[in-house]
């Protein structure tokens, strides 16, 4: 593959603080990232939080993104909730049109949906749930951002959802591609070279090492990097340098 023509996306999670609740540096990371997942209310931020995290997303250029949750401030999202579909569905339904007030309001456009937490983890699988996001998407026009090979992504194929796979720069990967839960030794990365290293080689090869040292392949049209991880803005900077300088174009999708 030659990596001059390879272009790529990185996003973060944004617009994760609540009231007087600080969290994350999200004045600096939109000045990196290309795309902002940002925080409906239901797992954090709110309507003043959403705004400032839009207008300054338009100041930057930078793609927006609904990054929706089940209805868990306590948990920060990251409970599985056994919510009944036509609820969930209700739910990411709302959550989408309150970012679009904000964004309308800010004179950007909402392009894409992201679920959080314990939600992006459950509709890999579970079927319900998966369907009840993916009919949320379908109804407002937005393409789904997910786990390559999740349930969630072949259902949106299905239904004619544009769908958009993401791979995570700061989080290792078990050998059958998906994420080493978090509590498990080794399951996030701090080292921002080792992390950088790890993307231009999934961008310009499409594999991965898991925690196991096996090769993975992943295919991804999209990077993260947690917001809310410590050292967040060093090692989104140290991603996209390593990319840029390996000739992989950082950019936003379409």
């Amino acid at each position: 593959m030659d990596a001059m023509q390879v272009s790529i996306d990185l996003n973060a999670d944004l617009g994760e603080s609540f009231g007087p609740w600080s969290m994350g540096d999200d004045r600096a990371l939109l000045g990196v990232v290309t795309s902002a997942n940002i925080a409906c209310g239901f797992h954090a931020g709110d309507p003043g939080v959403m705004l400032r995290t839009c207008e300054l997303a338009a100041e930057r250029g930078v793609a927006v993104g609904a990054h929706v949750s089940y209805r868990d401030l306590a948990g920060f999202g990251r409970r599985f909730i056994d919510v009944h579909p036509e609820e969930l569905f209700v739910d990411v339904l709302y959550q989408i049109a309150a970012l679009r007030g904000v964004a309308d309001a800010a004179g950007v456009r909402v392009s894409y949906v992201k679920p959080h937490g314990a939600l992006y983890n459950a509709i890999v699988h579970h079927e319900d749930q998966a369907r009840a996001v993916v009919r949320a998407c379908e109804v407002t026009g937005l393409a789904l951002l997910g786990l390559p090979g999740s349930l969630a992504l072949e259902l949106a194929a299905a239904s004619g959802v544009a769908t958009r796979r993401e791979a995570f720069a700061d989080r290792s990967y078990t050998p059958e591609g998906t994420l080493v839960p978090r509590g498990r030794e080794g399951a996030v990365l701090h080292d921002p070279a080792v992390v950088a290293g790890r993307m231009v080689r999934l961008a310009t090869t499409g594999v991965v090492e898991a925690l196991d040292g096996t090769t993975v392949p992943v295919e991804a049209d999209s990077i993260c990097v947690h917001g809310d991880s410590p050292g967040a803005v060093a090692m989104a900077l140290a991603v996209r340098d390593a990319l840029t300088r390996s000739g992989v174009e950082v950019r936003s999708l379409p």
